[in-house]
């Protein structure tokens, strides 16, 4: 479905927010996408994705985006967020062993949720995501206390950058 969006010349730069894994998920047989910025860990779920949808795929990121960060209370202007994310490009996996180990962990806790909830319908996205982005990770290269934040904490510095 989208290997269409798939590019091969990799040669395009990343904006100030970098790089973005998207992890396929199904949740009652609805293609969901997972995505996580590389720099920050800050996730976010597109639902329910069909192939009518890739035409209009930038939009429904910046969207979810935008959506998500105003649910976890980092207010931006969404017109300054389109700057910062510019065109979307889709390049093939560029295996990122860290990123993907932590997506898969997530889509671990999303299926718990989906039995707790029953079902996408009745899930709250927004709020099962915000605990994502709340949940300790570590981000730094040591092993010091100080070296574990959590993803909105990490977004709010790149943002106010």
């Amino acid at each position: 479905m989208a290997k269409k969006l798939i590019k091969s010349d990799n040669s395009s730069s990343c904006g100030k927010l970098g790089e973005w894994n998207a992890a396929l998920f199904y949740v009652d047989r609805k293609k969901c996408w997972l995505l996580s910025n590389k720099k920050t860990q800050y996730n976010f779920i597109l639902t329910d994705i069909k192939a009518k949808d890739l035409d209009g795929i930038e939009d429904l990121f910046k969207n979810a985006f935008y959506a998500q960060l105003i649910y976890d209370g980092i207010i931006i202007d969404f017109d300054f967020l389109h700057t910062l994310i510019g065109a979307l490009d889709f390049l093939p996996t560029d295996n990122d062993r860290k990123t993907t180990g932590f997506q898969n962990h997530r889509i671990q806790e999303l299926n718990w949720w989906n039995i707790e909830f029953g079902g996408l319908i009745n899930m709250p996205i927004n709020d099962l995501t915000n605990r994502i982005n709340n949940s300790p990770i570590h981000i730094g290269t040591g092993k010091k206390f100080s070296d574990f934040t959590d993803s909105i904490s990490e977004m709010k510095k790149v943002l106010s950058e």
